[in-house]
């Protein structure tokens, strides 16, 4: 079997023959360039007009969500949930070690550190069981679990949607309930994804969506705050907005707080782009049932599907290799050399710069996925190729 070339037959058979196939390409429309002309014409091109508070109650409508709180991107958005959950400087939070760099650096953002666990093997999201392990050997305090391994106070946990599959967010939500800890959801890869028909970024206290121009739908920067909180909600809206208070005329600000605040110009492509959203989600569906039913032809390659009791938006289909790095490498390789945007997933968090040297669990399945998945292109428009 020669792997690698089975592959690129593979991917050709499904994605065309063009000389470049990209990972994944917005998918940009005449009424994307309506929406930004008539923002352009209003000249409420910043922070102030209409097209944002559209775009806010139009993610908020979709998700189910009580309120959306627009922001410039996805690490900004969860920063500030994870300040209006309570986390203080100095807390752990528990993230997944398996997830972009974002989901770390708004920890660091707020003065916390990122304590590291395993993934699920079948989810690919952050495993239950490791964060079960972390909490039952935790010490109660008035102030909440003390974690056994680091001495710190957890101040929330932190679950993401890999690759916009739902992780098993029921059964982290009732766990983290018994230990009094808020979960902020990063739910950045995973608009249009539902678990048991509830929508991923709201099982938590807060959650988040990210809107970079990789994503299903984009607003080429930006990120949404998802909340059921009235008050959460407007607390966001302030501290988003350099927490002004309103006057016809004074600068007055009342905490210290972030110019976060999504500008209409961004919003009004993401209100075109989200009345598109349902025809790019079935493209996507369609698109990973080719795949899926491809690579069963291809040995020692299994298509990345959707997680039983759930509906993912296959935001990155993927495909995890039985011999692992053996393997994933020579296939990086060749897709890229034949013009095939490929990538592996992420690097592990606990194994980056910045965090290396933080304590964290023992991540065995994590490792595994590090080495066996290759993402590949995953472009909405690929279903009509």
């Amino acid at each position: 079997m020669n792997a690698p070339a089975e592959v690129v037959a593979a991917l050709r058979d499904i994605v065309g023959d063009a000389p470049f196939v990209g990972l994944h390409v917005p998918d940009i429309s005449p009424l994307e360039k309506e929406r930004v002309m008539e923002c352009l014409d209003s000249t409420f091109v910043s922070s102030v007009g209409a097209f944002v508070t559209q775009f806010e109650e139009g993610i908020a409508a979709f998700t189910g969500a009580g309120h959306g709180v627009a922001v410039s991107n996805g690490t900004s958005a969860l920063q500030v949930a994870l300040q209006l959950a309570g986390v203080r400087p100095g807390d752990d939070v528990i993230v997944p070690t398996l997830s972009f760099v974002a989901t770390a650096n708004a920890v660091a953002h707020v003065g916390a550190r990122p304590f590291f666990v395993d993934s699920d093997p079948e989810t690919l999201g952050m495993s239950v069981e490791a964060i079960a392990q972390v909490l039952r050997a935790a010490s109660p305090s008035p102030d909440g679990p003390v974690n056994a391994v680091s001495g710190r106070r957890i101040g929330a946990i932190v679950p993401m949607h890999t690759l916009g599959h739902p992780m098993r967010i029921d059964e982290l939500i009732a766990l983290a309930a018994d230990y009094d800890v808020p979960v902020v959801e990063d739910a950045a890869e995973s608009l249009g994804s539902r678990a048991g028909g509830v929508h991923t970024g709201t099982f938590g206290r807060l959650g988040i969506i990210s809107f970079n121009g990789n994503k299903i739908i984009t607003t080429g920067g930006g990120g949404m705050i998802l909340t059921d909180d009235v008050e959460l909600a407007r607390h966001a809206r302030h501290l988003t907005t350099t927490a002004k208070v309103p006057h016809r005329w004074e600068f007055e600000h009342d905490e210290v707080a972030y110019n976060f605040r999504m500008p209409n110009l961004n919003a009004a492509l993401g209100v075109a782009q989200l009345e598109r959203l349902p025809a790019l989600l079935a493209a996507k569906r369609r698109l990973a049932e080719r795949y899926r039913e491809r690579f069963a032809d291809v040995p020692g390659a299994t298509f990345v599907g959707e997680p039983a009791g759930t509906e993912s938006n296959y935001w990155l289909c993927a495909v995890r290799f039985d011999a692992g790095r053996a393997v994933r490498d020579d296939v990086l390789t060749a897709t890229n050399d034949a013009g095939l945007q490929c990538r592996p997933m992420w690097n592990l968090l606990h194994t980056q710069a910045p965090y290396r040297h933080l304590p964290h669990a023992a991540v065995p399945a994590a490792e595994a996925i590090h080495a066996g998945v290759v993402c590949i292109p995953s472009s909405p428009a690929l279903a009509a190729a």
